[in-house]
């Protein structure tokens, strides 16, 4: 059911406030992170942990709905945030192989990663001989979002955007 309106009672202005029902880790500050954090953040069911190892990557205001993580070591992390849903959009392919073999590891089962066909490929490999089953592997999307849409940073945070809301959409028909 929808929630009620917000209204007066008395001299209070009362209203519904909820916690959000997902959590998800964006991992990298740079131009698509960015875009998808303006994208999601506004959503009501969505809280963001953003995470970067340089502070001076990320806007100087963060989106309510956003929290800013400065992680020197963002793999190091990641294998302590396994629980919610990842997005792995860095500036580095080593950190993103990183941080895929750490929450892997630690067992989290939503993750997606920005990149080519080729790039991907090369990650399977890399991840199989880091000691990765395919079934493990398989938890990883890649490319996220839709590549008709092209390689704009706003048009890859529309459609990493609809991939994460399609199973909200699919479940309310």
């Amino acid at each position: 059911p929808d929630a009620p309106s917000p209204q007066l009672v008395g001299d209070w202005l009362v209203e519904r406030i909820a916690a959000p029902s997902r959590r998800i880790h964006i991992w990298g500050a740079g131009h698509v992170g960015r875009a998808l954090v303006d994208v999601l953040a506004p959503l009501p069911d969505i809280s963001i942990a953003w995470i970067d190892d340089a502070p001076g990557r990320f806007p100087a205001d963060i989106p309510a709905g956003a929290d800013r993580i400065v992680a020197a070591d963002m793999p190091r992390l990641a294998a302590r945030s396994a629980e919610g849903e990842h997005l792995i959009l860095t500036y580095s392919h080593e950190i993103d192989l990183a941080l895929c073999h750490a929450l892997l590891t630690a067992g989290a089962q939503r993750i997606g990663l920005i990149g080519s066909d080729t790039k991907w490929a090369r990650f399977r490999t890399r991840l199989r001989q880091l000691g990765h089953s395919d079934a493990e592997i398989a938890r990883i999307r890649c490319p996220i979002g839709n590549p008709a849409l092209g390689k704009h940073p706003q048009a890859i945070a529309v459609g990493v955007a609809a991939e994460i809301l399609a199973p909200q959409q699919q479940d309310r028909a």
